[in-house]
């Protein structure tokens, strides 16, 4: 089987249907592959159940849909999710499921992209050809555990964060949390309300908000410069936790928002984490040394013994597995080489959306610049 389209989309995640969306809207005729049997498959199955968009909504709208008016300003999990279906149904994005693209390569005499598809619900070779490829696989297309001495030694359980789901069944469980970005701090929260003997594993210095804080410098960065707004909001985040230090969280020396634009690392937005940290229902540990069975050597010379672990330790980009060509777009790490803005086009027609480390924001402004680009193009060969 081979089917022929303007432009070929791989990922039904946000970037992918925004991207579909945007061209759909110009009559650019285009197709989406995806591996999974849904659409945001890493929102409906890999997301734990009290997760929360971390900005507030008008900063995570995609193109030409904005939420309802009596949407709640941090839209929930299901909120969002509902979004997503209704935008899939209102610019008839209509994503091929199953199909798992193992190949993508640039016929330099054709002038057009093949992928090979492998259709996984009927075990078939599929072949698709596009004048253009977006890459819309994304920064989080796959789970990553860091290679820790001694850990095919531990006897409990061990999952990634995109496994977990509520701490139900850790009740009364010594429950480590590796990570302490978003995901980690707010899971450790999680686990001690349900009862598990939590612990986290905080490696590097944090900046630790809350979800007003940032829609305010977020809303002060269109009107002052970053560093002015970084001082905002790190002197209102020491009005509300004092000095962390005490309880093992540094800050670092760059403010919140210069970091988040040039290494991508956001701020932890606390949802009451910090106060269990310090009354210490949830103990800060350092790096991890080793394993041994059940025992876990920290860097300050400390052991404990654990039941479970949980590696929040973010995704990795898996683009570099498929795509054959890439033009110079992306590095190593399967990220793209220029900064932002710089950062969603390289050559022969190809896009990538949703690597811009700009979270929902970036994904929109990623899709409107690919589709407006591709428009354009086309126009000027008409």
């Amino acid at each position: 089987m081979q089917q022929e389209t303007v432009v070929l989309i791989v990922g039904a995640g946000p970037a992918g249907l925004a991207t579909s969306a945007c061209l759909n809207l110009q009559n650019i005729p285009n197709i989406v592959l995806e591996k999974e049997n849904c659409c945001a498959s890493l929102w409906k199955k890999r997301s734990y159940d009290r997760l929360k968009l971390h900005l507030a909504k008008q900063f995570c709208e995609l193109p030409h849909m904005p939420f309802p008016q009596n949407a709640p300003t941090f839209v929930s999990k299901t909120g969002f999710i509902q979004y997503l279906d209704n935008y899939v149904s209102h610019f008839n994005v209509n994503p091929l499921y199953h199909r798992t693209v193992e190949s993508a390569a640039f016929d330099v005499r054709e002038g057009k992209w093949l992928v090979i598809v492998r259709n996984t619900l009927f075990n078939m070779e599929e072949k698709y050809e596009g004048k253009y490829i977006v890459v819309a696989t994304g920064e989080n297309s796959e789970g990553y555990i860091p290679n820790v001495p001694g850990l095919d030694s531990f006897h409990g359980e061990v999952m990634h964060s995109s496994h977990y789901e509520n701490g139900k069944r850790f009740d009364d469980k010594n429950v480590l949390v590796v990570g302490c970005g978003n995901s980690g701090m707010e899971i450790a929260y999680d686990l001690s309300n349900w009862g598990a003997q939590t612990s986290i594993v905080v490696h590097n210095p944090v900046h630790v908000l809350t979800k007003r804080i940032v829609q305010l410098g977020m809303v002060l960065l269109k009107f002052l410069p970053c560093d002015m707004v970084d001082n905002i909001v790190l002197t209102l985040s020491k009005l509300k936790h004092g000095n962390l230090s005490d309880c093992g969280l540094q800050r670092p020396s760059k403010g919140p928002f210069y970091l988040k634009r040039i290494t991508g690392r956001s701020p932890v937005i606390d949802v009451g984490t910090v106060r269990k940290i310090k009354a210490r229902e949830i103990k800060v540990f350092p790096s991890i040394n080793k394993i041994d069975g059940d025992y876990i050597q920290f860097a300050n010379g400390g052991t404990k013994s654990f039941d479970a672990i949980v590696f929040a330790t973010g995704y990795r980009s898996t683009v570099r597995k498929w795509l054959k060509e890439d033009g110079g777009l992306f590095n190593e790490e399967g990220m793209p080489k220029n900064r932002v803005p710089s950062h969603w086009k390289g050559e022969n027609g190809l896009y990538c959306a949703g690597f811009s480390r700009g979270g929902l924001f970036g994904i929109s402004n990623d899709a409107k610049s690919i589709s407006q680009d591709i428009c354009m193009v086309l126009g000027q060969q008409k």
